[in-house]
């Protein structure tokens, strides 16, 4: 379809870029476009697709919902499907409060600031956030500030406040030099905390946006445990490893770790409705109780604790506890597809973690701009499958519900695309 006079695309350079595909509809782990193809949708719609398209258990959740309370203000009123959500959320993170905002960049965001005020409530000169290198936690301004400065946000480095950065030692199959990386890394967050520091924020076992970049559960328990010994805060972005992701409900839970402060989004409400939510301990929550007005944390949006987004993530919860096994065996659907799929020789660094496998392509710069992902992309979309590589890293993140002979669809199709890049 031709580009739409009225319409501006996310991350999209329409100079560049070829048109949109325009969906018709989707059911399950397919697209189907306006020509009548379908697409397997291997990345879950930019990873919010938990279960798969046209869900209809959570489907007819909204539908019930919508019936008898669409919208009220959250600022006066509560309701059923808040409290239920809030209630279940609390008991599977061990954080007792629920903050709902409207998508996974506010939910960092009112990480962000509870973190920052609950310091300030308490006239401390705790000033210091760091985050690490490679992260990304969203496209508003606290969140970009918290991401890695990059080609996104060159534009709005004067507005961006300053973060103390460590490495992130990411590791892959049969990588070797792993535990030095993370020593190295462990003596850099040692230096950074001897200044005091007010939150530490990290994307659990896996920096999404950056490439795909696992990191080993025993990292991130060093790494927890001495935020901890420091007196800092510790806030876990999982927008996008929550529910499922990586092999238990919270990456968090898998990597033996508890943090202060958690944002969840993209996968809450099964990819239905957009809804953010941060959960935070009793201890920070008492922290905003106060007879004093400057206290109060105020912060919200209209859409807040929206009943139809509730009774989504609801639904979608109800899934996940009733077949724990759909994303706790996960893994071992991709691995022997991986490993295959790993003696070709452009393949480097395969890795895989949950519902996630990546490799990185080796083929010139090792960049986010690099054309191969494009070339791939193109390739696997004239074999039926939809993927969107970052760069030179390759990944698959299908809807849970994906079939067997779909996901190895998949993996032929990438199969072939690196065929065409050699053979090219």
């Amino acid at each position: 379809m031709p580009w739409h006079p009225h319409l501006w695309h996310p991350t999209t350079q329409v100079a560049t870029s070829p048109e949109p595909l325009r969906v018709r509809s989707g059911r399950g782990s397919e697209l189907e476009l306006d020509d009548g193809r379908r697409l397997i949708d291997a990345i879950s719609s930019w990873w919010v697709t938990l279960h798969g398209h046209a869900e209809p258990a959570i489907a007819a959740a909204i539908a019930r919902q919508a019936q008898q309370l669409e919208q009220v203000i959250f600022a006066n009123f509560s309701h059923e499907p808040a409290e239920q959500l809030a209630t279940r959320l609390s008991a599977l993170t061990r954080l007792e409060r629920l903050f709902f905002s409207d998508n996974g960049s506010t939910a960092v965001e009112v990480a962000l600031k509870i973190a920052w005020q609950w310091w300030r409530n308490q006239d401390s000169e705790r000033r210091q956030v760091i985050a690490f290198e490679g992260a990304y936690h969203g496209d508003t301004f606290g969140a970009m500030a918290l991401g890695e400065r990059s080609l996104f946000t060159d534009p709005y480095e004067p507005l961006l406040f300053e973060v103390a950065r460590v490495a992130w030692p990411h590791s892959h199959w049969g990588d070797e030099e792993v535990e030095q990386r993370e020593e190295h890394a462990l003596r850099q967050l040692d230096q950074a905390l001897e200044t005091p520091t007010a939150a530490v924020i990290l994307e659990p076992l896996i920096q999404g946006a950056s490439g795909m970049r696992v990191v080993r559960p025993a990292f991130l328990r060093a790494m927890a445990e001495r935020v901890r010994s420091a007196g800092a805060l510790l806030i876990a972005d999982e927008v996008f490893t929550g529910f499922g992701r990586t092999g238990d409900l919270f990456a968090c839970r898998r990597a033996g770790i508890q943090p202060d402060l958690l944002a969840l989004s993209k996968g809450l409400t099964g990819g239905f409705l957009p809804m953010g939510v941060t959960m935070a301990s009793e201890r920070l929550y008492q922290g905003f109780i106060s007879e004093r007005p400057e206290a109060t944390f105020f912060h919200g949006h209209s859409f807040t604790a929206n009943p139809l987004g509730c009774a989504a993530a609801l639904a979608s919860l109800d899934l996940l506890q009733a077949n724990p096994e759909r994303f706790q065996q996960f893994e071992l659907r991709h691995t022997p597809l991986l490993e295959e799929l790993a003696c070709h020789p452009l393949v480097r660094r395969p890795r895989c973690i949950g519902t996630m496998a990546a490799f990185d392509v080796e083929t010139g710069e090792a960049s986010y701009l690099n054309p191969v992902g494009k070339q791939i992309q193109r390739h696997c979309l004239q074999q039926g499958v939809y993927l969107r590589p970052l760069g030179n890293v390759v990944y698959l993140l299908p809807p849970l519900g994906i079939s067997a002979r779909q996901l190895e669809r998949c993996y032929a199709a990438v199969q072939h695309a690196l065929d065409a890049l050699v053979a090219g």
